[in-house]
């Protein structure tokens, strides 16, 4: 059987991607202030919406996708947190987040 070529797998350098991710977070409705705070309290996270039964839709951003492997994990552990599930997860080249884009939809 003839040999298998290896592929070199390099890591990419962090300033040349973004990663962006939206995670659904589930508290204790007793603790949801409080895990509020503390994502709040989060570099990257945005929390969009919140309901009284202690459900958050948060969103991530990072240079890396380990970074936002341990935003997750951060999250996970938070106290209060029931669960944290990551729902989506995309990343662009670091230099198209600064690309303008046009709005075709209002073009006369």
């Amino acid at each position: 059987m003839p040999e298998r070529p290896s592929i070199p797998i390099h890591p990419v350098a962090s300033d040349d991607e973004w990663h962006i991710a939206g995670i659904m977070v589930f508290a204790h409705p007793a603790n949801l202030e409080r895990v509020r705070h503390a994502i709040d309290a989060m570099t990257g996270a945005e929390i969009h919406a919140v309901s009284d039964a202690g459900k958050l839709v948060v969103t991530v951003e990072a240079p890396t996708s380990q970074a936002i492997v341990a935003q997750l994990t951060c999250l996970h552990q938070l106290e209060g947190v029931i669960s944290a599930t990551l729902v989506y997860q995309h990343n662009e080249d670091a230099a198209a987040m600064y690309e303008e884009l046009s709005d075709a939809s209002h073009a006369p």
